[in-house]
């Protein structure tokens, strides 16, 4: 029988490609979420689920109150907090109120399908070079081929937003994005926008 998770998250693109590396063998069942309210809808109405994972900066989370009342809502199944922006302390603090777990968006594919049975089964997860403090926060090789302008481009391309809204964002001209598009997918060697989206997010790159 597959597990049953809800991944809720802000970032359309985060949700979907972490449901689509967690879907792949058919092990799991995935159920997505934009905000704490949401998600505490569906724990009540489709849960509780074999884990829930909540973004740390979503709407409603208000720190990791969202986290509390989450754990009283999934009755006592596993929760965890993911996260690209979060610091060693606040995922600490997140251990320290309940969470199984603590998932950086940095992570890879398969390390981070890994992690969510690891929690689903029970296990609490925690990178071990996250939490030392190990993991060097500078640029990755990845970040290090691209411009700033590219980033801020690719951002939008990964919470699949329009060449249009991209360039009202950055109060560039659509054409201007449009060229960064194509040049971002000459440099990842992607087929297209979305594939160029799923090749950073496999990256670590991260939405802030």
């Amino acid at each position: 029988m597959p597990l049953n998770i809800l991944i809720a998250d802000d970032h359309d693109m985060v949700r979907d490609t972490i449901a689509m590396f967690l879907d792949t063998d058919g092990s799991t069942q995935t159920v997505a979420a934009s905000d704490l309210h949401e998600a505490l809808e569906k724990i009540r109405s489709e849960g509780p689920f074999d884990l829930v994972l909540l973004d740390y900066t979503m709407p409603g989370m208000n720190g990791l109150e969202g986290l509390k009342v989450a754990i009283g809502a999934n009755e006592g199944k596993p929760v965890g907090i993911i996260s690209g922006t979060a610091t060693r302390l606040i995922a600490e603090q997140a251990l320290a109120e309940g969470a199984i777990g603590f998932l950086p968006k940095t992570l890879p594919a398969k390390s981070l399908v890994n992690a969510v049975r690891f929690m689903a089964a029970g296990e609490t997860y925690a990178p071990v070079n996250f939490m030392s403090g190990k993991d060097d926060p500078g640029e990755t090789d990845f970040e290090k081929g691209l411009s700033d302008r590219e980033r801020q481009v690719l951002r939008g391309v990964m919470n699949a937003k329009s060449n249009k809204e991209i360039a009202r964002d950055l109060e560039l001209q659509e054409v201007t994005i449009k060229l960064h598009v194509k040049t971002l997918c000459r440099k990842l060697d992607a087929r297209n926008r979305t594939d160029a989206a799923m090749i950073a997010r496999n990256a670590g790159f991260v939405l802030t």
